[in-house]
C-alpha cells in the first residue's frame, strides 16, 4: 500500500512547520501531497514558497494516513473560515486516521470541534482558546491524545514528528 501524507496549508503559513514535515515523511517513503484552497501557490510567513498539489474539494480522507496541519497565525485566521477545510479535519478524524498539528494549528483544531476533552499542545498564545473550547492546553514538545499528535512550536519538530510517524504505524500498521 502506497504511504500517503496530506499537508494542508494557506497563507502565511509558518514555514518551518511546513517545510520540515514535508521532508520528513518523504524521508519515510510517503508520497506528500499539499492543498491550498483554489490550488494557489502561497508564499509561507518567511517567504518559503508552498506549490500545492491539491484543492480542498479534490481531497478524500480515504486516500490518507495522516493529516499535517502547519501554523502560523495569520494562515489560521483565514483557514478556520473554511468550513471545506474544518469538515476535511473532523471527517479525517473520525476515519481513525492521525493528524498532526502544530503551533496555532490548534486553532483549527477548535474550530473543527475536536479538542473538547482532550489533552492538546498548542502555541502558548492560544492556550486560553483551547482550554475555553473544553480542552486541556499542556505545555509539552508534543502531546499525544486520540490519534491527535499536537506541538506547541517549531523548536520541537524533530520529536513532533518522531510521534507522528510513530502514531500512523502504530495506527496503519
Amino acid at each position: 500500500m502506497q504511504k500517503k501524507a496530506i499537508i494542508m496549508a494557506g497563507k502565511l503559513i509558518q514555514d518551518h512547520e511546513f517545510i520540515y514535515p514535508y521532508y520528513r515523511l518523504q524521508e519515510e517513503e510517503f508520497e506528500v501531497d499539499v492543498a491550498v484552497r483554489g490550488k494557489e501557490t502561497v508564499t509561507g510567513f518567511l517567504g518559503a514558497k508552498v506549490v500545492p498539489t491539491k484543492d480542498i474539494p479534490e481531497l478524500k480522507v480515504e486516500d490518507y494516513q495522516v493529516l499535517v496541519l502547519p501554523g502560523g497565525a495569520k494562515a489560521m485566521e483565514y483557514m478556520r473560515q473554511d468550513q471545506d477545510i474544518l469538515n476535511f479535519i473532523a471527517d479525517f478524524h473520525a476515519s481513525g486516521k492521525v493528524i498532526a498539528s502544530i503551533c496555532h494549528a490548534g486553532q483549527l483544531l477548535i474550530s473543527a470541534k475536536l479538542v473538547k476533552d482532550r489533552k492538546i499542545s498548542a502555541y502558548y498564545s492560544i492556550k486560553d482558546d483551547v482550554n475555553n473550547a473544553g480542552g486541556t492546553y499542556i505545555d509539552a514538545p508534543f502531546v499525544t491524545d486520540d490519534r491527535i499528535v499536537s506541538c506547541p512550536h517549531y523548536k520541537h519538530l524533530g520529536p513532533w514528528m518522531k510521534e507522528v510517524i510513530h502514531q500512523v504505524q502504530k495506527t496503519c500498521g
